[in-house]
């Protein structure tokens, strides 16, 4: 890209940022082309896809590839929906890998042609697509179908015959030279058999690129909430287009789905989840690791949006996703999606705050806002509580300030006393951030009452703005020896 392109590109992204306030949408791929243009490096990797028939073990090589369980794997057909992507590395080539659903040709309308779509993007955005079919099974109708279609994309195809599981089984790639190509593998995405020369051959065709760096810079965000709340109708509205399925069937989002993404100049990731339900209502092993996946990005994030639906009303799994985010120690927004539908009646909003109030009082703390992911009613708005309460998740306080709160909440109100026995307040100190986490020493830990620690942390959060974050306080004892 030459100097003249930076620039001209440079002002098209600053104006699009400052003067229309429009986000630039941005999967992975995306988002590092605007870091070329933006730094005049290209500091892009190159895209695999792999793409095949439903359950021929995509997920599994991917999952090898990446060294990771980030794909879910069943022997269930279908198990992969949206476009997963993840950072790979071969022989210390880097390289991006997407994940995609079961390409299935047979339907023109509902959630089979949703993730046919997605499997055509993917397709779209690779410079390198790894067609995998499947060995047991021989070649298949469907498999012509994609042959096709790839034939026509003009991409590089690696034609991957799996469930090969050694040389004495290399025999099952014979009938699949019909569809008139020179080269195949046969592997075991499960085992690793002849992954060497397949990928060996796949980093020899690629372009010769600066490797990526991993930006460490960006807010994590995790959309959470109840199935059908509207989670990825909530991420696709605010990427101005359909990057993750949404579908009126329940529990349509299978995998968590990662989406960097740039509004007024920061940068988020985005991970969609999949709907956690009650425990007693997850029966199939494929919901099970679902929502353990949708819980594990509560590790990973710094703020949690636990989407409420306002038509359905607040419900005890709602409080349980609460306070799965706050016993994490997450940044905390409640929206309140599909408010467009109760907003003009009185009686439902009435009886929708009163709810909040009664089922959720433990998330006071946390800013709320009502939302519409269908007509887009205040979703960017979102993005200001997002830094409203990130800003206050990661604050840090000086000791001596901490020390002269915490002197002056203890003469305001003085700790209750035990027998003969007067607690001590000594010291405190901030000790950590994301949350603010204090450590106060005192001479006898146990002796503070759960009433006291509560209203210590009111008087922290009054005193420090920290209105809007959980906060963590930890009593220690203060040795008299160390006095």
């Amino acid at each position: 890209m030459d100097c003249a392109s930076i620039v001209v590109c440079r002002k098209l992204l600053n104006k699009l940022d400052d003067g229309f306030g429009e986000v630039i949408q941005s999967d992975p791929f995306v988002f590092d082309i605007r870091k070329s243009v933006l730094t005049g490096k290209d500091v892009m990797s190159s895209i695999v896809a792999i793409v095949g028939r439903p359950n021929v073990g995509k997920s599994t090589l991917f999952n090898r590839l990446t060294r990771s369980r980030n794909s879910l794997v069943d022997d269930l057909s279908g198990v992969t929906r949206d476009r997963i992507y993840a950072s790979a590395r071969w022989d210390d080539t880097p390289f991006t890998i997407i994940d995609t659903g079961g390409f299935d040709d047979s339907d023109r309308e509902g959630l089979v042609y949703q993730v046919k779509e997605q499997v055509i993007r993917a397709v779209e955005e690779a410079d390198r697509v790894i067609f995998m079919m499947d060995g047991r099974s021989g070649l298949m109708p469907g498999d012509e179908k994609i042959a096709d279609m790839l034939r026509r994309s003009g991409k590089k195809v690696f034609m991957v015959i799996n469930k090969v599981d050694g040389p004495e089984q290399d025999h099952l790639i014979h009938d699949f030279y019909r569809l008139g190509v020179d080269k195949i593998y046969p592997i075991s995405s499960a085992h690793g058999y002849g992954l060497k020369v397949l990928m060996d051959d796949i980093i020899a065709e690629m372009p010769e690129r600066e490797p990526q760096q991993e930006d460490k810079g960006e807010i994590r965000v995790a959309v959470l909430g109840r199935p059908n709340a509207g989670k990825s109708s909530l991420i696709n509205r605010i990427l101005g287009f359909d990057r993750v399925l949404v579908n009126e069937l329940p529990g349509t989002t299978r995998d968590t789905v990662d989406v960097l993404y740039k509004w007024k100049r920061k940068e988020y990731l985005l991970i969609d989840t999949a709907g956690i339900r009650r425990k007693g209502r997850v029966k199939e092993k494929i919901q099970k690791f679902s929502m353990i996946k949708s819980l594990k990005s509560l590790e990973r994030c710094h703020v949690a949006i636990v989407l409420l639906d306002a038509f359905a009303g607040i419900a005890e799994q709602d409080a349980r996703i609460c306070g799965y985010a706050i016993d994490k120690g997450r940044g905390l927004v409640l929206a309140v999606n599909k408010w467009d539908l109760i907003k003009k009646d009185r009686a439902s909003k009435m009886a929708l705050d009163l709810a909040i109030d009664r089922q959720l009082p433990f998330t006071s703390f946390a800013p709320r806002i009502n939302v519409s992911a269908l007509s887009g009613e205040n979703v960017k708005r979102l993005f200001g509580k997002i830094d409203l309460v990130f800003g206050e998740f990661s604050k840090r306080v000086g000791t001596a300030e901490v020390n002269k709160a915490m002197e002056k909440m203890v003469i305001k109100t003085p700790p209750p006393r035990r027998g003969r026995t007067i607690l001590k307040f000594l010291y405190a100190t901030q000790t950590g951030t994301r949350p603010p986490t204090f450590v106060v020493f005192v001479n006898r830990p146990k002796m503070v009452h759960f009433s006291y620690r509560r209203f210590m942390i009111n008087q922290f959060r009054e005193s420090f703005g920290l209105n809007h974050t959980p906060i963590r306080l930890v009593f220690r004892e203060k040795k008299r020896g160390l006095e």
